[in-house]
């Protein structure tokens, strides 16, 4: 017994998904600046007219091939915020999404990509913010947690600095955790 045949459509979408697949390993290698779109075309295997009838332009495979930088979940407890933001880190010292390397590594030197990580950490400190306890200066408090997080992770995850990549993740975490707690708990 034969498997069945696919669809057209369904071939379609196993097409584009490998298309995207192969953008996010190359934007998050290269950047967006470096990356062409006959070297995605080649790394997925079909012509490089094909990339642009689906996706038009490089700029809306970069979109689509990135498209979301995940926001924590909201929470009221500090200890629980803390706690989870810590972890979130943890997870992005073991390793981030393609799509995720391939906008923070494209941010510096592409506009829109710049545009598209401030519009997504917007929304992670708007989301820090709200669960801190209430504080005139709690969205300022939100947005240090944040960029301090996302320095860390650059300097592990781009940078390879040998104290970050040699150090485990907790204790990075429990470093972390006493200004984190400080930024993320009560105003004094």
């Amino acid at each position: 017994m034969s498997p069945p045949r696919q669809s057209r459509a369904d071939r379609r979408r196993a097409t584009e998904a490998r298309i995207l697949d192969s953008a996010r390993e190359l934007f998050a290698e290269k950047g967006f600046d470096r990356t062409t779109i006959r070297a995605v075309a080649a790394t997925a295997g079909v012509d490089p007219a094909l990339v642009m009838q689906y996706f038009g332009s490089k700029r809306e495979l970069f979109t689509q091939a990135v498209q979301a930088l995940p926001t924590p979940p909201a929470t009221t407890d500090s200890d629980v915020l803390v706690d989870q933001l810590l972890a979130t880190l943890g997870l992005k010292l073991g390793g981030l999404p393609e799509g995720t390397l391939a906008m923070l590594r494209s941010m510096l030197t592409d506009p829109a990509a710049a545009d598209h990580v401030r519009a997504a950490l917007g929304r992670q400190i708007e989301s820090v913010g709200a669960a801190m306890p209430a504080a005139e200066d709690s969205e300022l408090r939100a947005a240090l947690v944040i960029t301090t997080l996302l320095g860390v992770t650059i300097g592990h995850q781009f940078l390879s600095l040998d104290v970050l990549r040699d150090a485990p993740a907790d204790r990075i975490a429990a470093l972390l955790r006493p200004a984190i707690k400080a930024l993320a708990g009560p105003p004094e």
